[in-house]
């Protein structure tokens, strides 16, 4: 099996190297093609307006100046003389659920590889709390990655769903339990910018969330990961509302309107 390692928290982080030495227990056809550096919250980005630069670090190894989408995409099209099995992205220094899903990197790099057709898993390792001297319970995903991953793959998957796999903040031995969950939604105001002024007087804005405590739904990501549980979620790239498309069949449909009516 060929797989393909991408992130978005840069070719030297440490989550890369625990993806591969899970990667490492399932082939020994490991390719990794990573952002040169951080690409954190940039979703489903792609590079549009500069040049991609590639720097070959070594055998099947690659550093690109763009997003984890820009890595997928050369990856699978100029880079391996193959299109891979299996897309693996993570492992991200910090958990990837509720609406993180939206504009997470590291979701963005197995979307892509879905997209191509191939079955991509993304992988990240919870904190106690984001910050740089906190340490990740790195062990906790590479324990627990590999037969999750190998049983995964003995299942069919449905056109356009890709797996994401949140692992809690706790050493291995302190999990006890997986779950498979439904995306969760948090309290939209946890997001918001701190305002600063730098040496000229000139204000600048650091994006940043609140971190309140919530009690969220049984079956959600964010409530597995409270319980310090396994999350593994099935995700598709459909954000169509079907409820509200069946609802709108009733008034928009046929010859375009021409009178305005009143809002509700």
């Amino acid at each position: 099996m060929r797989i393909l390692l991408t992130n978005d928290d840069g070719i030297e982080a440490e989550g890369l190297e625990c993806l591969e030495r899970i990667a490492r227990t399932l082939s020994d056809d490991i390719w990794v093609c990573a952002p040169a550096v951080e690409q954190s919250g940039k979703g489903r980005g792609i590079t549009l307006t500069e040049p991609l630069r590639v720097n070959r670090l070594g055998p099947q190894r690659f550093a690109v100046t763009g997003t984890p989408t820009d890595c997928v995409v050369l990856a699978v099209n100029d880079l391996m003389p193959q299109k891979p099995d299996l897309v693996l992205s993570g492992v991200n220094r910090g958990h990837n659920v509720g609406e993180d899903c939206s504009y997470s990197g590291t979701v963005a790099g197995a979307l892509q590889g879905m997209a191509f057709g191939i079955r991509s898993i993304a992988l990240s390792q919870s904190l106690e709390r984001f910050h740089d001297e906190v340490t990740a319970h790195w062990e906790t995903a590479e324990a627990y990655a590999p037969a999750i991953i190998s049983r995964l793959l003995a299942q069919p998957w449905q056109a356009g769903v890709v797996m994401n796999l949140n692992f809690p903040a706790r050493a291995p031995e302190a999990v006890a339990e997986i779950e498979v969950t439904r995306q969760g939604f948090r309290d939209i105001g946890e997001m918001h910018a701190v305002r600063r002024t730098d040496l000229r007087g000139r204000d600048y804005y650091w994006m940043s969330f609140r971190g309140t405590k919530h009690d969220h739904p049984d079956g959600t990501d964010l409530k597995a990961m409270d319980d310090g549980k396994i999350s593994v979620t099935p995700l598709h790239i459909d954000l169509t509302h079907m409820a509200s498309l069946h609802d709108l069949k009733g008034v928009l449909g046929g010859v375009p309107p021409k009178t305005v009516v009143a809002a509700e």
